[in-house]
């Protein structure tokens, strides 16, 4: 395993003083990830907030026929505001998220006791303006219902009569799983990484050195191909583990400069967090360079092996697609799975759960057992004479 370890600090060093190489794989990758999910976190809790707190502007149709209701709206924390002169034109055109049409007649229904109707015009596909419909829609219910009551009241009846059923909500929900469902994309951050991680070198280490001619000097070494393929591999598996550490790193930060506990989540990203994705990833790093290894073998050129491994780098988001999109229960057998396996694991960490000693064993042995594979196969085509040869 000598000439496996030479190979390996040769291609470390080298690669060391590739600024291309260090700046993809140790910043870009794995740095990327948290800054985008940073920002956009901030402002999509900033923008609910200011939602929730600050005062709705909502153009008011026929104000003057329901002035009671109008009052309530501004004790509610809504701005009516003049009327629109096309109320449909101006929630297409987002001018606002939403106008409140009061017909001419709703004073008399009103005095007569008879239910007496409002319009919402609004656009459910935007959905910057859910919250504030949603605001909008509460506060008009409210309002129904406490006036129904007084109604019943005034005829000397209970208000228990207009609702028969009561439902007490107990919602199971923790701080840290409702977080968890919110930052559910976080898993696809650090597949990303160990994708973007080695990528660079693996293309280099053997499409590169293909295109220099530096490939079949090196096989004219008295050394089997296979040692020389684990001491390229190796340092692929350094560079991604030391990316992965990175993230690990960055999204702990990251998660001290995200404001959960103000939408009453908490985001339990810590070092024993980082430690267990860490383990979880290990397998899927041993298995993303023998599988970037083979793409880039059968590569001719540097960007030849770029666009393929471009390709290949969508892979990961299949996973994390099919379980937001479909969201399903967990099973033991899901950890057999690579990706789907490291998917999981992380998911049920962010929703405060816990993987069991049994379940990361499985992730482990299954994950190496199909990593062990790719390798040998990977092997079997460094050991073709066609290798050596550049286009």
């Amino acid at each position: 395993m000598n000439s496996s370890f030479v190979v390996f600090r040769k291609e470390v060093r080298e690669n060391l003083r590739d600024k291309r190489t260090l700046i993809n794989g140790l910043f870009t990758g794995p740095l990327i990830g948290p800054l985008i999910f940073v920002m956009i976190i901030n402002v999509m809790i900033s923008r609910q907030l200011n939602q929730a707190e600050s005062p709705l502007e909502l153009p008011v149709i026929g104000a003057r026929y329901a002035p009671n209701l109008i009052e309530a709206l501004h004790q509610e924390g809504f701005d009516p505001r003049p009327p629109v002169a096309d109320p449909i034109a101006a929630v297409r055109d987002r001018d606002v998220a939403a106008v409140l049409s009061i017909p001419a007649n709703f004073g008399k229904a009103w005095d007569k006791g008879d239910p007496a109707q409002v319009e919402i015009y609004y656009d459910s596909s935007r959905r910057d303006t859910e919250q504030a419909v949603s605001r909008l829609k509460d506060m008009l219910d409210r309002y129904s219902r406490l006036n129904g009551a007084l109604r019943l009241v005034a005829r000397g009846l209970s208000p228990a009569l207009i609702r028969p059923v009561v439902v007490d909500e107990r919602d199971q929900s923790t701080p840290q799983s409702r977080a968890g469902a919110l930052f559910s994309i976080l898993p696809y951050f650090f597949v990303l990484t160990v994708f973007m991680g080695g990528m660079y070198l693996a293309i280099d280490l053997t499409a590169g050195e293909r295109e220099r001619q530096s490939l079949e000097p090196l096989f004219i070494n008295p050394v089997a191909r296979w040692r020389i393929l684990l001491g390229k591999i190796g340092a692929i598996c350094l560079f991604s583990v030391a990316s992965l550490l990175i993230c690990a790193a960055a999204f702990i930060v990251a998660g001290h400069l995200i404001p959960t506990e103000k939408l009453g989540m908490e985001l339990g990203l810590g070092p024993v967090f980082g430690l267990e994705v860490l383990v979880l990833m290990l397998p899927l790093v041993l298995l993303v360079a023998a599988l970037q290894t083979l793409v880039a073998a059968f590569s001719k050129s540097y960007r030849e092996a770029q666009t393929y491994l471009g390709i290949l780098m969508l892979i990961p988001v299949l996973p994390s697609i099919l379980l937001s999109v479909m969201p399903v229960k967990t099973a033991g057998w899901m950890y057999a799975v690579p990706l789907l396996s490291q998917q999981v694991g992380i998911t049920e960490l962010l929703l405060g759960g816990s993987v069991t000693a049994a379940q990361f064993a499985m992730c482990l042995v299954c994950g190496f057992a199909v990593a062990a594979i790719m390798l040998a196969v990977t092997a079997r085509v460094y050991g073709s004479e066609r290798l050596a040869i550049s286009a």
